[in-house]
């Protein structure tokens, strides 16, 4: 009699099947449209090629493009496609790694010859060849010596050097389509026929592995759709995102740039220091409302504080390191310990908790520099750091007030924050029913704010759960911004932190990391590309142009300007013997605000003529109104 198993389907529904039914199969049964869009499967919680068997009950999700692990499928078949593309068209091409990112797929590649952009064209061609042949994408378990001996057979020496590191009794699994075989865990879609439409957009150098010791390897970049409509609407974000780049804007609109004799460290212009500034005081401001102290806690500091914290033996590579009077320090990657000095210059008690202790310090972390991207991924780091040091029963009250200040901060620039709690890892230390009761009160933070969350099962700290938060820009980019995480191991105990409890007996306290912002230079970063350089007035470098139209003007054009300084309003004059229209033009680039035409009605009667960036002309204002008006839209921190 044929063996029966359930599957359990995404809206609750039990199917009953054959054992050995494969995903794709059970696809066809449920409809034609689903078996059409396939990509790969779920099964209780792994994803999985489609036509693997099922064998036991379980629960079964078909995933399509529309789906994020159905979206890394494509892609990571679509980087084989290419590799096999590359492999027909080179000869004794040599393979490092290949996966799915963000947004499309890479694959790492030693060829004889740098690739040129016809060579791109010539591999997109072969592509579209091998998806139009339809063919299967094969997995096969293999042996570590039979994957040993392929690779040396093909003399390809980075998949030897990924094999050689697998540890004995690992699983190895090969995939094949058509007569490219590649190293690969998978899954893979179904078949090739499955990726449509390919565009390859560029080639960057990436050194083997990341280090700067290692071969260069050329890192091949595309994206593959399954519609037309998609691939082009991701051509036109690409444009647009070019279009923002912060690199550019920044050097374009004189904020910051970047120099080859401080890798990862941005020079700060007056212009981009302005903002700086504006959001570190706007940051400030909320801390004095909500109850923190501002320290400062040294940048250099000798090993035995990192040996203490844990950060030598698990952070070590991503610092810097150096020896003075014979004595080993490292550069400060993180705040987080010091403040554990500022907690014990004497005996707490627990009415002097919580103790919210922030401060806005200069990090160092030793980022490879292939890594190292703009704004982005930096050596040097500005964080606005806190750690509030609290008894276990506040801390539901103190989650709350973080929650409060993230969604009032990030809803200034109208930014919707997404949440995702963290939970207990396999490796995690402290006493379980601490653990449960901060996990508890993170969810209960959350769900008392109305909160809808995301749940990321396993991925808080070993030393506690942690709040993850996420915010998408104007081209729907998610970016991780702030956080907030609970530690009972790391600071309290490995710092041995005590306060006297109201029983006269020394007790444990909880520490809380939180980052609202995160690093400066990157939120900054984002800012410009989300706003393309159109900073809300409160934050733009010059908020008013003042445009005489004739040299006639100039003398009025100077007194507005001298009341606009008068009332803090950011602001600068273009006496220059320049057509207006040249004047406007250049306050436009510059993506000034709001610009003031001065001729000589405007003279005669005492008001201006006001411009709007992007908007055009808005009309004549005394210079009392505009003012108001300016002065309302700096202090509320309008944001258009």
């Amino acid at each position: 009699m044929e063996e029966r198993i359930k599957v359990k389907l995404p809206d609750g529904s039990i199917l009953e099947v054959a054992k050995g039914t494969t995903p794709l199969q059970i696809a066809e049964m449920l409809s034609k449209r689903l078996f059409k869009e396939a990509v790969a499967a779920k099964v209780d919680g792994v994803v999985v090629d489609l036509t693997r068997p099922l064998e036991n009950d379980c629960e079964l999700k078909i995933l399509t493009f529309e789906d994020p692990e159905g979206r890394e499928v494509f892609w990571h078949s679509s980087a084989h496609l290419m590799a096999h593309a590359i492999e027909e068209l080179f000869p004794g091409a040599k393979f490092g790694v290949g996966p799915p990112i963000e947004d499309g797929f890479y694959y790492d590649v030693d060829v004889d010859r740098p690739l040129t952009p016809e060579d791109l064209q010539k591999i997109e061609e072969k592509m579209t060849e091998l998806a139009q042949r339809d063919e299967p994408y094969v997995r096969k378990v293999v042996t570590k010596e039979e994957a040993l001996e392929f690779f040396k057979r093909k003399g390809d020496p980075y998949k030897i050097e990924i094999i050689e590191q697998i540890e004995d009794g690992d699983t190895i699994t090969f995939y094949s389509e058509g007569t490219f075989t590649d190293l690969c865990r998978g899954p893979h879609l179904p078949s090739t026929g499955k990726i449509k439409y390919v565009k390859l957009l560029n080639v960057a150098g990436a050194y083997w592995r990341g280090d700067p010791k290692n071969k260069m390897l050329q890192r091949v970049y595309g994206v593959a759709y399954p519609k037309k409509e998609l691939l082009e609407e991701h051509l036109r974000r690409l444009e647009e995102a070019r279009k923002r780049d912060h690199r550019r804007l920044g050097k374009e609109l004189e904020l910051f740039v970047f120099h080859d004799i401080a890798p990862g460290a941005p020079f700060w212009l007056p212009k981009g220091m302005i903002i700086f500034r504006e959001l570190e005081k706007f940051i400030r401001e909320e801390l004095d409302k909500r109850g923190y102290e501002e320290i400062s806690t040294p940048i250099l500091v000798k090993k035995d504080l990192w040996e203490r914290s844990g950060h030598w033996e698990h952070y070590k590579e991503n610092m810097f390191v150096l020896e003075v009077e014979n004595e080993v320090y490292s550069l400060k990657p993180m705040n987080c310990p010091e403040s554990t000095y500022v907690y014990k210059m004497r005996t707490r008690s627990y009415r002097d908790l919580p103790l919210r202790l922030a401060e806005i310090g200069r990090l160092h972390r030793n980022e490879i520099s292939g890594a190292l991207g703009g704004m982005f991924r930096v050596r040097q780091i500005t964080m606005d750091d806190a750690h509030i040091y609290c008894r276990p029963d506040q801390i539901l009250n103190e989650i709350n007030e973080l929650i409060d200040f993230i969604n009032y901060v990030y809803g200034i620039f109208k930014f919707e924050p997404a949440y995702y709690l963290s939970t207990k890892p396999d490796n995690a230390m402290g006493d379980p029913a601490l653990w449960e009761q901060a996990e508890q009160a993170l969810k209960m933070a959350l769900e008392q704010n109305g909160i809808k969350y995301g749940l990321k099962e396993k991925e808080g700290a070993f030393y506690g759960p942690k709040i993850d938060v996420q915010i998408k820009d104007a081209l729907g980019r998610d970016w991780q911004v702030a956080t907030i995480q609970l530690d009972f191991v790391m600071l309290p105990e490995r710092f041995d932190l005590t306060y006297i409890d109201a029983d006269g007996q020394p007790k444990r306290p909880v520490a809380i990391h939180r980052a609202i912002f995160g690093s400066f230079e990157r939120f900054v970063g984002i800012l410009t590309e989300h706003f393309a350089g159109n900073f809300p007035v409160w934050l733009a470098p010059v908020q008013v142009a003042v445009l005489p139209i004739t040299d006639a003007q100039n003398d009025y054009a100077v007194e507005i300007y001298q009341k606009l300084k008068e009332m803090k309003v950011r602001a600068e004059i273009d006496l220059r013997n320049e057509k207006i229209t040249y004047k406007i033009r250049e306050a436009e680039t510059k993506k000034i605000p709001y610009m003031l035409v001065i001729g000589e009605r405007e003279k005669t009667n005492r008001n201006v003529s006001v411009r709007r960036h992007g908007k055009g002309d808005l009309g004549v204002f005394d210079l009392e109104s505009f003012i108001s008006r300016i002065k309302f839209e700096i202090e509320t921190k309008t944001v258009d």
